[in-house]
């Protein structure tokens, strides 16, 4: 398993902007996919992003379509959601995750075997 602090995470208006950061503790994301993940209370959590790290390649859960972009940074060996266009339905705990790469890029948060503690992000109206 890969250690995973997020950061970025905070208070925000309706119509903000904020950028979460995940970084792995200990080993890299090479060879990894890695997933955005959130969870409001008394809900389920969801896909927001992934991103299979050796190619590039993303897909996008409905919550972060349109909205949100999921990035790396190669040199930084960080992960990134940039999240616009913020609203209060997308108040929630922001979870970064992890796996071993596999052919198909997983929206199913089972999949992933690391996990952050997570991230609070809050879109006041």
């Amino acid at each position: 398993q890969v250690q995973l602090p997020e950061s970025g995470g905070g208070l925000v208006q309706a119509g903000g902007s904020l950028r979460l950061s995940c970084t792995p503790s200990g080993r890299t994301f090479s060879d990894h996919d890695i997933g955005w993940f959130r969870q409001a209370p008394g809900r389920g959590r969801e896909v927001v992003a992934a991103l299979r790290w050796n190619d590039g390649f993303t897909i996008y859960g409905d919550s972060g379509e349109g909205r949100f972009t999921i990035s790396r940074d190669n040199a930084k060996d960080t992960v990134y959601l940039q999240m616009s266009s913020l609203r209060p339905e997308d108040t929630a705990a922001y979870y970064c995750a992890a796996r071993r790469a596999r052919w198909i890029l997983q929206r199913d948060p089972n999949k992933y075997d690391s996990w952050g503690q997570g991230t609070q992000v809050t879109v006041s109206s």
